[in-house]
């Protein structure tokens, strides 16, 4: 098998060679965001409000990560369900969100706009928060600390395994 390696952030011509079906391997600078924190930075995109971090090419990984042990970086960091992102990604896409990792099926909808914005969309294997810590480098509380574990962090990965489930031609792998 034949595993595309791919370091943050990704040129527009990188995403538009990625097709549905594909697996890669990711390294670099991701932010997590789950609901909470996406209502927020719609929020703040609405009323003109401070964002988080630059969303243009940005990587958001829907992830609560659990709080580390001592002598570890982070603990179980395991994707969420994206559709629960569902109503906000859109948005997101239009103001330069590149990629997104999450686990299960988007709706058209979302496929769509991700196409649309020249974005993919990354499936993590659900379940397996206790592996995927080992591919995180770095864990940083980034933003909106009163959320808790759905606060903003900032990780390094390196060499997360994931499949290409939407690629920017709008074909999606998890039909």
């Amino acid at each position: 098998m034949n595993i595309k390696a791919l370091r943050l952030p990704l040129t527009k011509e990188e995403l538009q060679s990625l097709n549905a079906g594909e697996i890669v391997s990711l390294s670099g600078a991701c932010y997590t965001a789950r609901d909470a924190a996406h209502k927020r930075i719609c929020d703040a995109l609405k009323n003109g409000g401070p964002l988080p971090f630059d969303l243009d090419g940005a990587c958001i990984y829907y992830c609560g990560p659990a709080p580390a042990r001592d002598g570890e970086i982070i603990g179980s960091c395991g994707p969420t369900t994206s559709a629960r992102m569902d109503d906000y990604a859109p948005t997101l896409l239009e103001c330069g969100v590149a990629v997104m990792i999450g686990k299960g099926r988007r709706s058209d909808a979302v496929t769509k706009a991700t196409a649309d914005a020249g974005a993919v969309y990354l499936a993590a294997v659900g379940g397996a928060g206790a592996l995927i810590k080992n591919r995180v480098k770095a864990c940083a509380l980034h933003a909106y600390p009163d959320l808790g574990c759905e606060a903003v962090y900032k990780l390094d990965l390196q060499n997360l395994e994931l499949l290409v489930a939407s690629d920017t031609k709008g074909v999606c792998a998890l039909r």
